[in-house]
């Protein structure tokens, strides 16, 4: 069975610092994209940042520039490095992947952690 499994959330001040890092682990064929969901108080769910298995990234307007997405794939990991995080990051924060198990078929299926909260004080 395919599992991500978040760390690193926590409590931090406004202008500091987290990491935050999801692994995927089970019967893993290959990964395709990887990324980092959040879901704030009351709001929906939105993208915060992804990467190909080229190591293509994608970021959302409001976190670009202080937040950096990056993956080990020996591992089969992702991480989000925090910088300057605001009040408005506050949110729990999800990984997806869409993961080729080893299966006999060919697809690909989309995967979501169970979640790991990130809470910045102002």
């Amino acid at each position: 069975q395919v599992q991500l499994v978040e760390s690193g959330g926590g409590l931090v001040q406004a202008g500091g610092s987290l990491r935050l890092s999801c692994s995927a682990s089970g019967k893993i064929f290959s990964i395709n994209t990887i990324g980092w969901y959040r879901q704030g108080p009351g709001k929906q769910r939105e993208l915060v940042a992804t990467v190909t298995s080229g190591d293509s990234t994608n970021y959302a307007d409001s976190v670009n520039g202080r937040f950096t997405i990056s993956r080990d794939n020996a591992k089969n990991t992702v991480y989000l490095q925090m910088n300057s995080l605001k009040p408005e990051d506050t949110a729990v924060y999800y990984c997806n992947a869409r993961i080729r198990p080893m299966l006999a078929n060919n697809n690909y299926y989309n995967y979501w952690g169970q979640g790991t909260q990130v809470t910045v004080s102002s």
